[in-house]
């Protein structure tokens, strides 16, 4: 568990790092375009520094509002803020914000950049048909997450996705407007590196989110399951999500992977690059636990 934690770690330097050398070449296209590429280069290596450290503190609330997510207290919801302060303490972590999602479909997440700063937040569709062991099991699956720190590598991956592709876009919009005023000789180069930088980036970004892998579901199920000492609660909610799971309401590619089912409709090309295994796989592992106990 603790080889895996450590994992975790360097994997977050290691998308850090890829972070800053996509941003910054594809700035030096934007460079080589107006003939100033070393210093649009250096300019864009120090903002893509910059833009890492601000991510690395603001990831995590930025995921929570895309998705429209709302902290609750105590108050507002005793049952989950009970459920998840319970499973905090027997983790032996702080207890995170507390978020609920208006939306029909059985979901949650986790997100933050450590147990120290860390979130959780539920749909009002899986609190209305999970009962108490169910929704146990699916949160000690999401603190399973921050307790690795797959919390840490799944807001990165968020941030860089939409980077990556914003930043593309930025160049290829800048290509045609250069280039049908004529000012400048390097609009064809530039227009074509848009061009390759646009089709590129969401093949790059589907990478990054595969940095959080299906491995990491596996270990966070392991993980609650171990928690709760109880597998099939959490084996029980995976199979209700088999049968009532709908894609969400507010379709966000960027944070798909940070969800507890896949959020999305089910085409080929999300199948394909998708982080979450098959559920009927999950419960098998959880029921062999069981068995096994």
């Amino acid at each position: 568990m603790y080889s895996e934690i450590a994992a975790n770690k360097r994997k977050s330097i290691i998308v850090m790092l890829l972070f800053i050398i996509v941003i910054a070449a594809l700035v030096a296209l934007v460079g080589i375009y107006f003939g100033r590429s070393l210093t649009i280069f250096y300019g864009g290596l120090i903002g893509a520094a910059i833009y890492t450290v601000i991510t690395y503190f603001a990831g995590a609330r930025m995921s929570l509002a895309v998705n429209g997510a709302r902290e609750i207290q105590k108050s507002d919801n005793p049952r989950l803020w009970r459920i998840v302060e319970n499973l905090s303490i027997t983790d032996g972590i702080p207890m995170p914000r507390v978020f609920i999602m208006d939306d029909p479909s059985p979901n949650a997440f986790a997100t933050g950049r450590d147990p120290k700063h860390a979130a959780v937040c539920a749909t009002s569709g899986i609190l209305e048909i999970m009962n108490d062991t169910e929704l146990e099991g699916v949160f000690a699956h999401e603190l399973g997450h921050v307790k690795n720190y797959d919390i840490r590598v799944s807001m990165i991956a968020f941030a860089l996705t939409a980077a990556i592709s914003l930043i593309a876009d930025i160049i290829l919009h800048m290509a045609f407007f250069r280039n049908d005023n004529n000012n400048n000789n390097g609009g064809p180069l530039l227009l074509v590196a848009g061009l390759i930088a646009a089709i590129v980036a969401p093949i790059i970004a589907a990478i990054i989110q595969s940095a959080v892998s299906r491995q990491r579901e596996y270990l966070a199920d392991a993980t609650g399951a171990l928690t709760t000492r109880y597998p099939e609660g959490l084996a029980s909610a995976l199979e209700k999500i088999a049968t009532y799971g709908r894609p969400m309401q507010k379709q966000n590619t960027a944070t798909a992977h940070l969800f507890f089912a896949n959020p999305l409709k089910g085409s080929g090309i999300t199948k394909l690059f998708s982080t979450h295994p098959p559920i009927e796989e999950r419960i098998a592992r959880l029921r062999g636990m069981t068995n096994h106990a």
